[in-house]
């Protein structure tokens, strides 16, 4: 072996393992509610994320059973699918929206936009609150604020539909999240949600290779943890506000595409490389070994991507009762006494 060609194999080597130590030094850990709102943030101010994958921060829908689709074409037919299976299409204009975890608005336009809507989007990150309404027309009925999906600041019973796209990772405590969706529901008004979910670990635990992978999916995207699609239907019938039965769906298939996808169009798509530099590029390919990872866990069926649906219920509800006793809490109670 020629000294050159053992100067190149080191040299590979010591920049193989360089990147693999940066991959793990340098993941943005979920610590607090700050943590997902910086990485937005930054993910939002550089620009990068948005020139590939366009305006929707989500995955895209090929249908079922998947074909090849144009990756951005993908995700918007992703929120109309959404509209569809949740039974949007069948509402009047005017309904009123919450969409949570909003991003730069790609879906809150769509719904304004093609569905006649009006529509609040909701985001932890100011970036993207600011790049939501710089891409939103004046004319769409569309508007856009900062805000927690851990304590929503609308008052119970504030939105005919709430409507959420793969935020649920990010929230600490899948129960609160849950209910404060449900609470800013109308009476009747429909909930849709999608999001990344874990396989039900109850009926089948993590075995010794997926546990690491689990970690880094968390540790890589801020994400305190997932939840199961059994498990969040759960959470959302536990809260005592839905009607009926929630329904569930998987779309694994239908977006499992996405992940090469997400790589492909670095491929493709040479310009950002000379629109965002060495370090843009840097950025872009350090993000490749959690698409892979994902694509794994995805295809392997360690992740499950999960549809829910919930109608709020009619009557009145003890969250609505208890609500009212905490915001009064020196009035009387009167409990009726049986007369017989």
């Amino acid at each position: 072996m020629s000294t050159l060609l053992v100067y190149f194999v080191i040299g590979s080597l010591v920049v193989l393992l360089t990147g693999i130590a940066a991959y793990f030094l340098t993941a943005r850990k979920y610590q607090s509610s700050s943590t997902v709102a910086n990485s937005y943030d930054q993910w939002t101010l550089d620009g990068i994320l948005e020139f590939y994958w366009g305006e929707h921060i989500h995955l895209g829908h090929y249908g079922s059973p998947p074909r090849r689709k144009d990756f951005l074409a993908a995700k918007s037919d992703f929120v109309h699918e959404m509209v569809k299976w949740g039974g949007l299409d069948k509402l009047p204009n005017g309904t009123t929206v919450l969409d949570v975890g909003c991003g730069i608005g790609g879906s809150s336009r769509i719904l304004a936009r093609d569905y006649g809507f009006a529509v609040t989007g909701i985001t932890i990150s100011q970036e993207q609150v600011k790049r939501a309404q710089e891409l939103t027309p004046q004319e769409l009925n569309a508007q856009f604020a900062v805000d927690d999906a851990m304590a929503l600041s609308f008052p119970d019973a504030s939105f005919d539909v709430v409507w959420s796209i793969e935020a649920g990772p990010h929230m600490p405590d899948k129960a609160v999240f849950a209910t404060e969706l449900m609470r800013v529901l109308k009476p009747g008004g429909i909930l849709v949600v999608a999001d990344w979910n874990q396989r039900d670990d109850r009926q089948k635990p993590l075995n010794f290779w997926e546990k690491p992978v689990m970690q880094q999916l968390l540790d890589q995207w801020s994400h305190p943890a997932f939840s199961s699609i059994e498990g969040f239907s759960e959470l959302l019938a536990a809260t005592g506000l839905v009607e009926g039965e929630v329904i569930t769906a998987d779309w694994t298939q239908e977006t499992l595409p996405s992940w090469l996808d997400s790589i492909w169009q670095g491929v493709v798509r040479p310009s950002g490389f000379l629109r965002f530099g060495l370090s843009g590029f840097i950025k872009s390919v350090r993000e490749v070994p959690t698409f892979l990872l994902m694509r794994l866990a995805f295809g392997a069926g360690l992740c499950r991507f999960g549809m829910f649906r919930a109608v709020r219920a009619n009557s009145p509800t003890k969250l609505m009762d208890r609500n009212f006793v905490q915001e009064n809490p020196f009035l009387p109670i009167y409990r009726c006494k049986n007369q017989n």
